[in-house]
């Protein structure tokens, strides 16, 4: 395995596999400036003064609530933070558009209308607009006066996208583009001004357009009725020999793939900061509720069963935000050396996020898993008032569950997530090759019981590195012996994703507290460093399983037993008392009644 470190200068997408990175290069929360916190604590209480208080009145609809206060989040630059400031944005990084997206995440269904808002409804003009449609649209989108949303998905059509059977024809006159078809689950769809709506004209030519509300032959059906985030805008736009302009086609003519797929970069990332702000709500929520409620005489958080759920919770809370910033500050840095290359700002800040595509994905499925998570343990810890609306657990369980569709569903996430990478390795853009070589030596060698390492974090850093040993092996041994079939064995794919989202999770964790060790002392970093180990320890279970499952799954006789060996060796972690560290844990949660980290 190569010995790469990780310097201040952006690494590549996925070559986290293959490097051994260091605490000093990772960006953690603990690395926020002033003026960073200040947007955090502007959109804390922007929520609790303008959203948490309406919560009933927007899951009724009503009328002209969630256009209104979408332009209320606009007048306070909510929603301008990450835009250019020559369309009257405020220019900043993408670490504090992420920043935004995390705090506003508590919203429940104005979350998502602000999210679809921001990010598909608003970035396809400004990453594939021409400087007309940018002057014209991106001024009111930033200020929330117009409302934007997005129309990718049909009847027919989900994760197949490029199955669209909505169809654009030039009109006689050459003026329009006469659109003819339907789209549908449409967020904001029942008040946004503008939508981008892709379709395929001479039934080949897949192409974004920009239409407006008031564009003649467009309409929208009736709200849908959901199962949650019942307050966001939901509904089907049908095109009726609509007349869009030919000025409004959006990129170039046969490249629309280009921006739908680029701009679910991204917005599986924000939807991860998102996610992670709700759990953060759900998990306040819920620790506030096991200090009061009294059972047998005592508050239910005195009880272990109680301390475990809360500390669970919190450890994931802490693997998702470690792992969200880490990748955020890639991304924002190689932006900022497109940047300084020469590269416009749309082609930079989408070279960054496809870049680290494989991380965007990785973080789409953490986040949306650990906010369902978390709610569902946060409506047992309410035991029977969790099933009541009358707790808004309730609401969150319901909000939450949508997560794992959106942005590509969390089955498809987990497949591109080898795909990718994958198909990086035969490109020459990652060395995959001499890395999971040495790991196939290291196999045939006897193990190394030599002097162990020294450091205080020696043992979880090697850990960490059988992990990738781990992912590089069962990886390697599939793709040698499946070769082209991996493509259709999804099941042994979505094996070794989840050994990739765990072990990046894992790093992410380690780096963080040894950074936080490095600049405090061990002393005050107690707490972090309990989660630390739990997670790690019990990452080490989960490799085990996900990894056995897949090699059993193509590998037999002599060769399945020397690759179970080398899985086995790999994934051999030291002890842990992870019921006394757990309890460490909650107590210290319960005390702040928050994640206070």
């Amino acid at each position: 395995m190569s010995t790469t470190t990780e310097n201040t200068a952006p690494i590549k997408g996925a070559e986290w596999l293959i490097t051994t990175s260091q605490p000093a290069a990772t960006y953690t929360c603990e690395d926020f400036n002033e003026e960073e916190l200040m947007i955090r604590d502007m959109c804390t209480q922007f929520l609790e003064t303008e959203i948490l208080t309406r919560l009933d009145e927007i899951d009724s609809m009503k009328e002209g609530l969630m256009a209104s206060l979408v332009q209320k989040a606009g007048e306070q630059g909510l929603l301008a933070a990450s835009f250019p400031e020559e369309y009257g944005g405020l220019g900043k990084d993408f670490v504090t558009s992420t920043i935004i997206n995390e705090y506003l995440g508590a919203g429940h269904s104005f979350s998502v209308a602000i999210a679809a808002h921001t990010g598909i409804g608003t970035l396809p003009i400004l990453y594939f607009g021409n400087e007309e449609q940018k002057q014209k649209y991106l001024p009111k989108l930033l200020t929330g006066e117009w409302a934007g949303a997005y129309g990718l998905t049909e009847p027919n059509a989900g994760s197949d996208a490029l199955s669209s059977k909505t169809v654009a024809k030039l009109s006689e006159d050459g003026k329009y583009y006469i659109l003819n078809g339907q789209k549908c689950w449409i967020t904001n769809g029942g008040f946004a001004q503008v939508y981008t709506v892709f379709a395929k004209i001479d039934g080949d030519k897949f192409t974004g357009f920009i239409v407006e509300r008031d564009t003649e032959g467009f309409t929208q059906g009736s709200e849908e009725q959901k199962m949650g985030i019942k307050g966001s805008s939901t509904v089907q736009l049908y095109f009726q020999d609509a007349k869009v302009p030919v000025e409004n086609v959006l990129g170039e003519i046969g490249k629309g793939h280009k921006i739908a797929f680029n701009i679910l970069n991204i917005g599986r990332l924000k939807l991860c900061a998102a996610a992670l702000g709700g759990a953060k709500k759900a998990f306040q929520t819920s620790v506030a509720y096991a200090k009061t409620r009294e059972q047998f005489k005592q508050p239910i958080a005195n009880f272990g069963a109680i301390q475990h759920k809360i500390a669970e919770m919190a450890i994931r809370i802490f693997a998702a935000e470690s792992a969200l910033y880490r990748t955020a500050k890639w991304i924002d840095n190689l932006e900022k050396q497109l940047l300084a290359e020469g590269k416009p700002f749309n082609e930079a800040l989408l070279g960054a996020a496809e870049e680290y595509a494989i991380e965007c994905a990785i973080l789409k499925v953490y986040g949306s898993e650990l906010l369902d998570f978390v709610v569902d343990e946060g409506v047992q810890i309410h035991g029977g008032n969790g099933f009541s609306a009358e707790y808004n657990i309730s609401r969150a369980y319901r909000d939450s569950r949508i997560n794992r569709i959106y942005e590509g569903t969390n089955e498809i996430n987990r497949l591109l997530i080898l795909d990718m990478t994958l198909k990086r390795a035969m490109k020459g853009r990652l060395n995959l090759m001499g890395p999971a070589m040495q790991v196939q030596s290291e196999l045939m060698s006897i193990p190394d019981f030599g002097a162990e390492d020294e450091g205080l974090f020696a043992a979880e850093q090697k850990l960490i590195a059988n992990f990738k040993k781990a992912i590089l092996m069962v990886a390697g041994a599939a793709v040698q012996k499946l070769m082209m079939q991996i493509e259709n064995e999804q099941e042994i794919l979505m094996n070794i994703a989840d050994m990739a989202i765990e072990t990046f999770h894992a790093e992410s964790v380690l780096l963080r507290v040894m950074k936080i060790v490095e600049a405090k002392g061990e002393a005050h970093a107690s707490v972090y460093i309990d989660i630390m180990r739990t997670f790690l320890y019990d990452a080490a279970d989960k490799l085990n399983k996900k990894g056995k499952d897949a090699i059993n799954a193509f590998a037999e006789g002599d060769e399945q037993r020397m690759i179970l060996m080398g899985l086995k060796r790999f994934t051999k972690a030291d002890p842990v008392n992870t019921k006394d560290a757990r309890r460490r844990i909650a107590h210290a949660m319960i005390e702040a009644e928050k994640y206070f980290l």
